[in-house]
């Protein structure tokens, strides 16, 4: 008798199972059956918003749904990875995210609203992008010597405007203090337009900032590369020298970015993500567009984005110690 309701339970829970497994399972398979949205932690624009609506783009022709844009900035990234983590973890919600709000907000923040490990699941890395030391034609220097010198001659005056309070811009620039002990002085703004647009129009002296968004201002000669980080000079901006070829070859900073969704999401949808957005990052008119921009594409797996997140976290977080840069 004891064996007959044994296996009674055992086919009731076998049926359970199989109740709760078919809905997930035919979630999957049908992914995506409406459209999705990609919150952007930054304002309109910006060179984080230039790539997320390229990238929106072409998933939405690849999966056969609307990606919808969703801006969500403020808080050096903390509002839109808050906005992000909270949403149910059903693959319709995507997360642009980079190092501000993955690598350095864990360190910055006081009370940071998510933990970029636990409540995210990386899906790709998108690209890796150089950061680009700017100067206002008005500023005496073409080189990374001449600025130094510039700078520690009249310290305390020559200012850098970035997007915001611990961006990579803030982060390169305070990398470069620390390396250099120039003392540049740091002026944030909202994003990376309107700095840029102070920069153009003498209000800062220079400014440290990622490429996307400054290559164009800097061909019509509005603003004058002095340097780009990386072990190599880029496609987009040939005739500008790398810090190393400048004598900086200890400085090495760069901004990046890759897709997340919230913790909790089926695997599938996360490998069919991972998938359609490796095989875009790949594409060659994709590809010639970011070169030509400035951005690397990467395109890996979820782990070796994770694992980079991880390295990133490590680097950055003694740099943030020893400048003192905090987000209440």
């Amino acid at each position: 008798m004891k064996r007959v309701i044994r296996s009674v339970y055992l086919m009731c829970g076998a049926m359970l199972g199989g109740v709760l497994v078919l809905p997930v399972q035919a979630q999957t398979a049908n992914y995506p059956t409406r459209a999705l949205r990609m919150v952007m932690p930054f304002p309109p624009g910006g060179p984080t918003d230039i790539l997320g609506r390229l990238l929106a783009q072409r998933l939405t022709e690849s999966l056969g749904q609307n990606v919808l844009v969703d801006n969500r900035p403020g808080g050096g990234g903390a509002i839109g990875g808050s906005v992000a983590a909270k949403s149910p973890p059903d693959g319709y919600t995507l997360f642009l995210g980079g190092i501000t709000t993955l690598a350095t907000g864990p360190f910055i923040h006081k009370n940071l609203p998510f933990d970029p490990l636990k409540d995210f699941q990386t899906v790709t890395q998108a690209t890796l992008q150089p950061l680009l030391l700017m100067v206002h034609p008005s500023l005496p220097v073409k080189s990374v010597k001449e600025y130094i010198a510039l700078a520690k001659k009249n310290k305390g005056q020559i200012n850098y405007a970035t997007s915001g309070p611990a961006g990579s811009g803030h982060l390169g620039g305070e990398l470069f203090n620390y390396i250099t002990q120039a003392g540049v002085v740091h002026i944030p703004y909202k994003g990376a337009p309107p700095a840029l647009q102070d920069l153009v129009a003498g209000q800062v002296q220079s400014m440290f900032g990622t490429m996307l968004a400054a290559v164009p201002v800097v061909r019509n000669g509005k603003i004058r590369a002095v340097a780009i980080t990386g072990p190599k000079r880029s496609i987009a901006l040939p005739e500008v020298m790398t810090f190393a070829e400048g004598g900086l070859p200890q400085y090495d900073a760069s901004s990046w970015n890759g897709i997340l969704v919230p913790a909790g999401t089926p695997r599938p949808i996360v490998d069919k993500l991972n998938v359609e957005l490796v095989k875009i990052l790949k594409d060659p008119k994709i590809l010639e567009r970011l070169v030509n921009d400035g951005p690397i594409a990467i395109g890996g797996t979820p782990e070796e984005f994770t694992a980079f997140i991880k390295s990133e976290q490590a680097k950055w977080s003694k740099v943030i110690k020893a400048a003192d840069i905090r987000i209440e």
